[in-house]
């Protein structure tokens, strides 16, 4: 049961006047719809009084449904007898529960549709004409509802996401039509979403979460100190953390608990603290430390925030995905590449990956492009920053140290390019930008044995890596903005999959001559490099990742300047 604030006295009174208007307390027929409704809906159009937000996806909404309302000869959507449809109840009902989809919902005008269905907006205009002006102003915030259901509440590019996919024109409008004369509003609605398995399992951890929030005294725990509580240690709040660790799952609930207030980590308590710290993206070690204390003293509705804005992120990606593709979570450190969007974990290739550090010019960005072609045994072509940043002041000083690190100082853009003899004078060459640097493949080159390119404007890629004990760690923003990944050879074999010609053993033959091999992909594979901070699984759990770039705080920025622009001066009724 999703809990929410008691209604004010005035919402009730207004919901009062929706019930009677519901059975038609009001005489007016809409079955010859006279000429003077024209008038007034095409009015009520043209002033509705939230255009001044994503207007021209919003003028484009009012065009459209001014050509529904002439196809119907002005017959409304919504109205039958003097009252609302059951259709019409049925989605302000939703609206009003926008908060199980991860939505808010004051931001679609219900109080406002609620006074123009009471008749109090206007004294001078009739109750049809108010009646009128509900049955656009209905249709037009319902159009939203759909949108941002279907799309999201703000432009991706607003977020730090440079999402270029194709993504089918949806028709709001179009969209909204069936709703008018359904019986299954909620599946409707529901069809609307993004059709991804963990898209929905993150939408039921929402609402468990909901239900904790409402339980604000669990995290509060005592703090340990400035030394860890480890496992068998007494700790103070180990009841507290107990009744914490059984809400959230992480411990199952005994029969009948412990009564001492003064307890230690106990080995139940260290499996439970370990399980919590595996959702949350920490060191697995069972103890009460700093950073799991903080973790288990964010308070839910803090959790709620992160699955919200999760949901909004995955609403921006392509509404369906054909074939194979790969997700990277950045926060996550985690990829995953499947064949469906609703494939189970099971039946997807995962591994761990390590992004860029949360310093801005290193951070690995968020977009879409496509991976066409892999490089077996790749040169790594040094990025200019990495240069003036971190080797020439290494080279002037160590003229040597570029052949003892198999660099090569070369004369043009491709594989073939003509290695140069390392002088002064080539070094102030690479200074300036005239040639380039690379290192050879081999143990030490930092791509590993493989480099997967999806050409885009970044110049970042997927690859492997010269130094995997680095994955060891729990929290991997380690490299400059391009992602390395756990099992290279795996991906190869995702990647290449049905590829004649590019079985194991060639891949593995292959690989034994050194020299760099470029192979094609007949068909590109669209990659996602996203950024959740909340996911669910298939069995049940919540997990939690870290806001390494700090984009959870910018899109909340936005997401509460739009609610603040949804909210325009000219509504000026109160419910009191």
């Amino acid at each position: 049961m999703l809990l929410s604030p008691p209604p004010r006295e005035g919402a009730c009174r207004l919901f009062t006047v929706l019930a009677l208007l519901a059975i038609g307390c009001c005489s007016s027929s809409w079955a010859e719809s006279p000429p003077s409704d024209a008038v007034a809906i095409r009015a009520a159009i043209s002033a509705w009084p939230y255009s001044n937000v994503q207007t021209p996806q919003v003028q484009h909404w009012q065009t459209e449904l001014l050509q529904v309302y002439q196809a119907r000869s002005y017959v409304p959507l919504w109205l039958i007898g003097g009252g609302p449809t059951s259709q019409a109840l049925a989605v302000m009902s939703e609206m009003r529960n926008a908060e199980e989809r991860g939505l808010r919902p004051q931001d679609y005008q219900l109080e406002e549709l609620a006074h123009q269905l009471a008749g109090q907006n206007n004294e001078e205009q009739s109750a049809s004409e108010d009646l009128l002006r509900f049955d656009v102003s209905l249709s037009l915030s319902l159009a939203r509802f759909i949108a941002d259901l279907h799309s999201g509440r703000v432009a991706p590019q607003k977020a730090h996401f440079d999402l270029e996919v194709s993504n089918p024109e949806f028709d709001v409008i179009a969209a909204e039509l069936p709703l008018a004369t359904s019986t299954a509003i909620n599946d409707t609605l529901n069809s609307y979403e993004p059709r991804f398995l963990h898209y929905q399992l993150l939408k039921a951890s929402l609402a468990r979460y909901r239900q904790l929030a409402s339980r604000a005294e669990l995290t509060e725990l005592p703090d340990p100190g400035r030394h860890a509580i480890t496992p068998g240690a007494s700790y103070i709040g180990a009841a507290a953390l107990r009744r914490l660790l059984i809400a959230t799952g992480d411990l199952p609930s005994p029969a009948a608990q412990p009564d001492a207030e003064e307890m230690g980590l106990d080995p139940e308590m260290v499996v439970a603290l370990k399980a919590f710290q595996r959702r949350h993206g920490l060191a697995q070690d069972g103890a009460l430390g700093a950073q799991t204390y903080r973790a288990l003293t964010v308070p839910f509705s803090d959790r709620v925030r992160q699955i919200e804005l999760s949901l909004e992120r995955w609403r921006w990606l392509p509404p369906k995905l054909h074939g194979p593709s790969i997700v990277v979570n950045i926060p996550e450190f985690r990829l995953f590449a499947f064949n469906a969007p609703m494939d189970l974990e099971q039946q997807m290739l995962t591994m761990d990956v390590i992004v860029g550090k949360s310093f801005p010019i290193m951070q690995t960005p968020v977009f879409a492009a496509d991976i066409r072609y892999l490089v077996l045994n790749p040169y790594w072509d040094v990025p200019t920053s990495i240069v003036r940043r971190e080797l020439l002041p290494r080279f002037r000083t160590d003229p040597d140290y570029i052949s003892r690190n198999d660099y090569e100082i070369v004369n043009g853009q491709t594989d073939s390019a003509e290695v140069q003899p390392v002088s002064p004078q080539s070094i102030a060459a690479l200074a300036r930008g005239d040639l380039r640097l690379r290192q050879r493949p081999g143990p030490t080159n930092p791509l590993g044995f493989v480099k997967f390119m999806l050409p885009n404007r970044y110049d970042v890629y997927l690859h492997g890596t010269s130094v995997p004990h680095l994955f060891a760690n729990a929290q991997r923003a380690f490299s400059h903005g391009c992602i390395r990944v756990a099992d290279p050879m795996a991906l190869i074999n995702y990647v290449l999959q049905g590829q004649t010609g590019w079985g194991q053993d060639q891949i593995i033959q292959q690989l034994r001559n050194p020299a760099p091999h470029r192979i094609d992909l007949l068909t590109p594979l669209p990659v996602y490099i996203v950024y959740a901070t909340a996911q669910a699984t298939e069995d049940g759990r919540s997990l939690f990742f870290k806001d390494i770039y700090g984009y959870d705080v910018w899109l909340q920025a936005l997401l509460d300047e739009r609610s603040r622009d949804l909210q325009p001066s000219i509504y000026r009724h109160s419910l009191n």
